[in-house]
């Protein structure tokens, strides 16, 4: 055998082939969620810093109304596959388009908010339904 892991040859089509057939669902969806931001060229939400200028690009997981210090607040979960941030839309009790499955790009600055990541009142652009 030669001295070189496997790890680190590249990779056949074959052996692409039978990685994809093991992999889960969820494994593969979100190598592909990862491949969608590196194409769009936005940054990793694995890669976010708090109090970062970011641009990032995922699928939307979860949509909900939460009241923040009595102002209404619509939040939403963004997932790209290397992490999840929340999406907070301040005065807003809904958005057209804004819904579960919904493939965004979302820009703004990151803060931090018990651990996680937070984009508050971002400029964003819904992704057009039907690309996947």
């Amino acid at each position: 055998m030669s001295g070189v892991p496997r790890s680190e040859k590249p990779a056949g089509r074959f052996r692409r082939m039978l990685d994809r057939l093991s992999s889960s669902q969820d494994d593969l969806e979100s190598e592909e969620l990862r491949e969608d931001a590196e194409t769009a060229g936005c940054t990793k939400i694995g890669d976010c810093h708090d109090r970062q200028i970011v641009t990032v690009t995922g699928t939307l997981r979860t949509v909900t109304l939460r009241p923040r210090a009595g102002v209404p607040a619509l939040e939403a979960e963004l997932f790209d596959g290397s992490a999840a941030l929340d999406v907070v839309w301040l005065g807003r009790r809904s958005i057209v388009g804004i819904e579960p499955g919904r493939k965004l790009i979302a820009s703004g600055r990151i803060s931090m908010s018990r651990g996680r990541r937070v984009l508050f009142n971002p400029k964003y652009e819904l992704r057009p339904l039907g690309r996947e």
